[in-house]
């Protein structure tokens, strides 16, 4: 791989030629002649420099956005290459929305590691329509979303349904209520709801539309985790994984609210290049299947 690439991206991502040439292992001066051959090599100035930055300019946007594609797909060829020979090794760069990469795939990762030491992954956690730019991008090696991939760029595959539940406070009167409620009943609620681009939001989305109703008042946080701890001090109500929730409803910390049609169902799917897969990648893909079909793991 063209090392001049290599050294532009760290500068940029350090945003400082000491701390690049620090972690590449270089000294200065050295880091400061690659950024010079690049930008004269590509024609134009790259990066606006003073004593307190370092900074892209326009050009500089363009270069760099190509150049960790190009490095990412290098990685990959690499990766291929080393599989003619070898064992199921080297890094996998794994992307997941918030639910399945928060509360279901630190699971699958330690499950494969135990198995497949050699194998090296890196985590990005964003929601699903981050996730799924990184992989079109080439940026990560797979994407795991919550919902359908409904374009024919990437390869999509699901690979298993989750069941989502409206959650309360444990003293929300609704909560000790024996008889099934309607969930359009709720609309006068308080929802506690995801992000825009967040599969969890699309979900609760297609539940308001799905029974024809719109809440009256809707708060908007940025995790599920604050989501549940707002819920918990009695904020509102949410529509949730039964996956994120097992602790908070085993000690005790909110409760299901019991509505007729309920739990929705969603699909977890995941999304690949249409290349050729490395050894490592396959092996993380039928790990991850392995534990998805597991129905002890499903269960609250």
């Amino acid at each position: 791989m063209d090392q001049h690439l290599e050294v532009f991206v760290k500068v940029v991502e350090k945003e400082n030629f000491s701390k690049a040439a620090e972690e590449l292992h270089m000294t200065q001066p050295a880091v400061s002649q690659y950024i010079r051959t690049l930008e004269e090599s590509v024609g134009t100035r790259l990066l606006e420099r003073s004593n307190k930055y370092v900074r892209l300019n326009k050009a500089g946007e363009i270069v760099y956005h190509h150049a960790k594609e190009i490095i990412a797909l290098y990685t990959k060829m690499q990766s291929l290459v080393d599989d003619l020979t070898k064992r199921a090794s080297g890094p996998i760069a794994i992307g997941a929305s918030y639910t399945f990469g928060e509360y279901i795939l630190p699971h699958i990762i330690a499950k494969m590691q135990e198995q497949f030491p050699l194998i090296n992954p890196s985590i990005r956690i964003q929601n699903t329509k981050e996730i799924i730019e990184l992989v079109k991008k080439h940026q990560l090696d797979i994407g795991i979303i919550e919902g359908l991939y409904k374009q024919d760029i990437l390869n999509s595959e699901v690979v298993s349904k989750d069941r989502m539940v409206i959650v309360a406070g444990p003293r929300h009167p609704l909560l000790s209520q024996t008889e099934e409620i309607k969930i359009s009943d709720l609309e006068e609620e308080t929802w506690i709801l995801r992000e825009e681009g967040s599969g969890t939001r699309e979900a609760a989305e297609n539940l308001f539309e799905m029974y024809q109703f719109t809440p009256k008042k809707i708060m908007v946080f940025g995790s599920t985790q604050l989501i549940k701890e707002s819920v918990e001090a009695g904020l509102g109500i949410s529509l949730l994984s039964s996956w994120a929730i097992k602790k908070e409803l085993t000690n005790g910390y909110i409760g299901i609210i019991n509505a007729k049609g309920l739990p929705f169902k969603r699909n977890f799917s995941i999304l690949t290049h249409t290349s050729y897969q490395t050894k490592a990648l396959k092996t993380f893909i039928e790990t991850l299947r392995d534990y998805l079909a597991d129905p002890s793991k499903h269960t609250f």
